[in-house]
């Protein structure tokens, strides 16, 4: 196959939009709301930080154990981040929130230092539960979990440690029923399937959990396989009134409606209070958006031509998964058309990784350690790299088949800029045939960012 140079231009084609005042406001009283509680509050971002602002060791000082804040400072995690500032406090005080805020925000770290004020390590009993929609994704929070629970350097004398158990698809069942008869875990993280599994065999029971976190809460009720599951969840197996709960999400659709069925589905205790970061900008301000048009017989050399002219750092290049209608035609998913072509055609430094739905866990755990490891790469991906995976290296995001949603496509360029305090510019390109333009478009308006068109 020829190789092929191209250079682009940018012309941007989309009028700026004007960027609004956030204030803090509260939501109308909902009908049948137990009026012996507060109103459900929507609160948004305070004014930005000023040159006396507080640590987050200030925020945390009095409720999080001095061992897990001298980790977490060691680790690197000294300022608070937006959503980290404005939660923390509301959910020291017990009070049942929902975490809106971009990806890369920090809402994990937020939702394990809730955990750290409130387990008892003593206590031989699971106290903390995180349930997760991936294997990727409770992986991820797993780590950053048992890393700020770790001894911290030149810290002396025993300490009874905080245990931690990966409830996850994909794990050894017999194995964890073992662990938990044996000697309960402080915390688990789950995904909904395999913790489901337990429950109903009565293997594991929720009576002794304190805090309940719900991660990328949208993803799961979205999800036909695992809404059902979910909602047994968080009002059969475990009550509301028995536990803090916490639901998280960069993207939460209809958050007054969510806010609404929180309370009268009883998945909250009625004083649910919903902190929303960054509504008007739910996507860094330095993250560039761009994308190209061309027919779908180009779409391939283009792709390798922007990675040619780009030389990302490392990249992930989102493809559409495969319809069950070109399944059963028996064409092979794009993901290997994909990865077939730039193994043959791309010539540049940066290794190629394969991650999909079809993948097996093993195969999938083999990916993500690759990527993870150092150097740079390129992971060809289906959507299941687009929440929960952190990959803070990535430097490009290239859509070569159209998210279906907005909400998608906001995840997917979720995967770059997540250092925190980071300036660096990051980028994420468009792939689209004429016909679909109106759809990017579609999204620039729900998502409230500018796109620039590159020109060949």
């Amino acid at each position: 196959m020829s190789m092929e140079t191209h250079s682009f231009s940018l012309g941007v084609r989309v009028a700026p939009f004007v960027k609004r005042t956030v204030t803090v406001y509260h939501v109308p009283r909902l009908r049948n709301l137990n009026r012996t509680h507060p109103a459900a509050q929507c609160i948004l971002p305070q004014p930005p930080l000023t040159n006396h602002s507080p640590t987050l060791r200030d925020i945390c000082q009095p409720h999080v154990p001095t061992h897990i804040l001298q980790r977490m400072e060691e680790i690197g995690y000294v300022m608070p981040t937006d959503v980290q500032r404005e939660a923390l406090p509301h959910l020291f005080s017990g009070r049942d929130c929902i975490l809106h805020a971009q990806t890369g925000s920090g809402k994990t770290l937020t939702y394990l230092l809730l955990i750290y004020s409130i387990i008892n390590t003593l206590k031989s009993s699971v106290q903390a539960l995180v349930v997760v929609p991936t294997r990727e994704l409770g992986m991820q929070v797993t780590k950053v979990a048992r890393m700020l629970a770790a001894k911290p350097t030149g810290v002396d004398g025993e300490q009874k440690s905080c245990t931690i158990m990966a409830l996850l698809d994909g794990g050894t069942l017999r194995r964890h029923k073992s662990w938990l008869k044996a000697e309960p875990p402080t915390v688990v993280v789950a995904t909904v399937g395999s913790l489901c599994q337990m429950l109903e065999r009565q293997i594991f029971l929720l009576e002794s959990v304190r805090v309940l976190i719900v991660d990328e809460v949208d993803f799961i009720f979205s999800s036909s396989k695992q809404v059902s599951s979910l909602r047994k969840l968080l009002t059969s197996y475990s009550s509301c009134n028995n536990r803090q709960t916490v639901f998280a999400s960069a993207s939460i659709p209809q958050h007054r409606r969510f806010l609404h069925d929180c309370v009268q589905q009883k998945w909250t205790k009625s004083d649910v209070i919903h902190i929303h970061v960054s509504p008007v900008e739910p996507m860094p301000s330095r993250l560039c958006h761009r994308f190209i048009i061309c027919n779908n017989k180009r779409k391939l050399q283009t792709l390798l031509s922007l990675i040619q002219s780009d030389a990302p750092e490392s990249g992930i290049i989102f493809v559409g998964e495969q319809s069950e209608k070109s399944k059963k035609a028996g064409n092979a998913p794009s993901t290997d058309l994909v990865i077939d072509f730039l193994k043959t055609s791309y010539e540049g430094p940066l290794d190629i990784v394969l991650l999909e739905d079809d993948m097996n866990f093993n195969s999938r755990a083999v990916s993500l350690l690759e990527v993870r490891k150092g150097g740079g790469y390129l992971l060809v991906a289906t959507d299941i790299a687009a929440r929960g995976v952190d990959l803070p290296e990535m430097s490009h995001i290239y859509n070569f088949d159209l998210p279906r949603t907005a909400i998608d496509y906001l995840h997917r360029a979720g995967r770059t800029c997540r250092k925190p305090f980071s300036d660096m510019k990051c980028t994420v390109t468009t792939i689209t045939v004429p016909e679909e333009r109106f759809v990017l478009q579609k999204y620039e308006n729900e998502l409230m960012f500018n796109s620039e068109e590159l020109i060949p």
